[in-house]
């Protein structure tokens, strides 16, 4: 289920261990054996594993700031973030800043060599950046990095664009979908993997109920920016899936795409990618059926991207149930058999875990009845796989046990709101009433994903959180008939922004309440046309369409000329691209008492330990804390946390990721807290662990920007003394 494209042969991929020259004259040393960092999330097979041992149990309480790098670009305004996992290669650091510019510095020093900004060249900036991928081969090396819907190759001594590459050094990730998606939202946000003389290659795309684009996988050529082959995710007639969709659906559905990155079994040639939901994320009337690739972990042979096997998570996705993070490549041993196996966390808090070869499950896997739907045009899938072990590292049931208790007012608050909406269940199909999600939408386990050691422990951070999912309905424009900004606000923007246009500060989108008094009509229009940062392009909007937004955003009456046309968009069909979808929600709704805090018991974030060997649990301990609760005399909490662990041969797991703004290190073996650092921003990212000349650094990108905290612009690397 592959096209397949023209490309020279592969290569054989050089060391890793080659010197680095950055200038003229300039040479770091070259790096030592598990020096280096030099894959988004540590390797390819994405273990967040080092065998770097210099920091231990013993002497990680003597860990200091060895260097604190200052990127620039933070926005508080527009609660600007740093989701990097920064590369080290060779002695030099390559991140990426709050506005999407690139840089490389010194590891042991934090002094910057060079600096890349797309924006200086004319290209948009939209959307956050996980991380880099580097390319080496005997005489040749290439850092790419992909900002909004283009994808760059950069000199890593230089920083400049690479010419031979696309065109001056860019490909435009619009091109090449077998769809025109000129107008439609697409960026990439986490970096792709390399495998040979390839780039493998996912994006983020909408998910609400405006059009989306499809989510197909993609491998360019690294030299040339070449599309070598494209696997759909959404099948096209006479591919594997195509009948579990309707007949037409390729023409339009979108989604089922990896926007979490890859992992990679070099030796074996395969690449493992984890897909989202098809869109719309809640209501699938216009997608009945299992929805194969969406919501699977598919095997892809890596030299042409043909399917080895696949196995799908979530049947029919009401939930945006995406897969959250790339799996993890661990080795395990069932019944004194070793196996080389494949686990993939999961927003749900479960971990699937696979024979990495054949796709069998190493744990049996259940489909278990789950409940219908009642939302006209709907057919909820009627079960869903869950693993029988490890039990899941979140909880699954929100009932009246487990509303909040830390004060009588929480929990009466809570509790008013509980009798209202419907009784919770895993697998509750979305509502007009209102839907309990919990674990909520980002997890269980987020975009940070899990670490593994050699021993085949998984260590997953979770979050705790309820959130409520409401349906409303949308109203149809009749052809011919005037561009209704209420209506088109509706559909479009109430996800975001609410149906009451209050927004939602914890997902970073502002109120529109009074926005006629900070934006002027001009600068409105052209957001809707471009996007910016997380907001995507509302560009498949006609004209008027645009207009008669910005009028009901105004409080005015409707001043733009012209009608709402059928077939404005011939890319979809010949229909006008409102009307497709007959519901919408109300937002993502975390649900907090009066005070703020979740309206579950705590805890609301943990570390955990898994044995994959026998599917028990080793630990288990909060992650983060509110200091107030702690100064009432509450056992610690945990918070909501977005970003991973990384765990050493020395003996410890790092991780900051919690709202509470600091660095830790865990013991590995028992799960005690043996030393925090206060940030100067909250590192909502995964740290990276390196060394250089023998001294090993653990350093993190402190962005914040999420769930309240404030933006920040640091890198801080911490060291034991010298």
């Amino acid at each position: 289920m592959s096209s397949r494209i023209s490309r020279r042969p592969s290569r054989v991929l050089a060391g890793w261990g080659l010197a680095l020259g950055l200038s003229a004259g300039v040479v770091v040393h070259a790096a030592r054996p598990d020096a280096d960092w030099p894959s988004y999330l540590g390797d390819k097979g994405v273990s967040h594993h080092s065998t770097l041992r210099q920091i231990t149990p013993r002497n990680v309480s003597g860990l200091k700031v060895a260097w604190t790098y200052r990127a620039g670009g933070a926005d508080p305004s527009n609660r600007s973030q740093i989701q990097c996992n920064p590369l080290v290669v060779g002695g030099v650091l390559f991140g990426t800043t709050p506005d999407l510019a690139v840089f490389a510095l010194d590891a042991d020093t934090g002094r910057e060599r060079w600096r890349f900004d797309p924006a200086a060249s004319g290209f948009s900036k939209a959307g956050v950046n996980r991380g880099l991928s580097h390319w080496a081969s005997d005489s040749e090396r290439r850092l790419f990095y992909a900002n909004d819907h283009f994808l760059h190759a950069l000199d890593p001594v230089t920083g400049k664009p690479v010419p031979s590459f696309g065109k001056d050094g860019v490909v435009d990730l619009k091109d090449g979908l077998g769809r025109d998606v000129k107008s439609l939202a697409l960026q990439c946000t986490t970096p792709g993997v390399v495998f040979g003389d390839l780039l493998i290659l996912g994006m983020r795309l909408g998910e609400g109920p405006a059009p989306a684009a499809p989510g197909h996988i993609r491998a360019y050529d690294v030299r040339t920016g070449k599309l070598v082959w494209r696997f759909n995710t959404i099948p096209q007639p006479g591919e594997e899936g195509y009948d579990t969709w309707p007949p037409d659906a390729w023409k339009h559905i979108g989604g089922a795409n990896v926007w979490a990155g890859f992992s990679l079994d070099e030796a074996r040639g395969i690449v493992f990618c984890p897909t989202g939901s098809a869109a719309f994320d809640f209501w699938g009337g216009n997608r009945i059926g299992q929805d194969l690739f969406a919501n699977c972990l598919i095997a892809l042979d890596a030299r042409t991207g043909s399917r080895l096997w696949h196995r799908q998570l979530v049947h029919h996705d009401l939930w945006d149930r995406d897969l959250p993070a790339p799996p993890n490549l661990i080795t395990v041993r069932r019944d004194g058999r070793r196996i080389d196996a494949v686990a993939q966390v999961t927003k749900s808090g479960h971990v699937f875990v696979f024979d990495r070869a054949t796709g069998e499950p190493v744990f049996p896997i259940r489909e278990v009845p789950v409940p219908s739907s009642d939302i006209p045009g709907e057919s909820a899938w009627p079960t869903q796989p869950v693993p029988e072990k490890p039990e899941p590292f979140a909880r699954q049931v929100f009932d009246a046990t487990q509303i909040t208790d830390i004060s009588p007012e929480s929990h009466r608050t809570v509790m008013e709101k509980f009798v209202r909406i419907r009784p919770h269940v895993p697998y509750l199909p979305p509502s007009r009433e209102g839907t309990v999600v919990f674990p909520g939408f980002d997890g269980g386990a987020e975009w940070g994903g899990a670490a593994a050691d050699p021993d085949g422990i998984l260590y997953v951070n979770a979050n705790e959180m309820p959130w409520i999912l409401t349906l409303v309905e949308t109203k149809r424009p009749e052809a011919g008939a005037p561009a209704d900004g209420a209506a088109i606000y509706t559909q479009v923007c109430a996800a975001c922004h609410g149906v009451d246009r209050v927004g939602n500060s914890a997902q970073n989108v502002p109120s529109l309440v009074g926005v006629g008094a900070r934006r002027t009509r001009e600068e409105i229009l052209a957001l809707l046309r471009t996007g910016k940062g997380v907001m995507p392009s509302f560009d498949f909007l006609t004209e008027a369409q645009r207009g008669s937004v910005v009028d009901h955003l105004f409080g005015v009456a409707s001043a733009s000329a012209g009608v709402a046309p059928a077939g404005a968009r011939g890319e979809l069909g010949g229909e006008d691209v409102l009307g497709r979808i007959p519901f919408t929600h109300t937002g993502y709704n975390r649900w907090l008492d009066t005070n703020g805090y979740p309206a579950v018991k705590p805890p609301w974030g943990t570390l955990n330990a898994i044995d994959l060997n026998t599917g028990e649990y080793r630990w288990r301990v909060p992650l983060g804390e509110y200091p107030e609760l702690t100064a009432r005399g509450l056992p610690k909490t945990g918070t909501e946390n977005y970003g991973g662990p990384v765990v050493t041969a020395g003996g410890l797991v790092f991780i900051a990721a919690s709202r509470d703004e600091h660095i830790r290190a865990f013991d590995r073996r028992t799960g005690r807290e043996l030393w925090k650092a206060t940030l100067p921003a909250a590192g909502f990212a995964t740290p990276a662990t390196y060394s250089v000349r023998g001294r090993q650094f653990v350093v993190i990108a402190c962005g914040g920007g999420k769930i309240g905290r404030k933006s920040g612009d640091a890198y801080v690397a911490f060291a034991l003394p010298e």
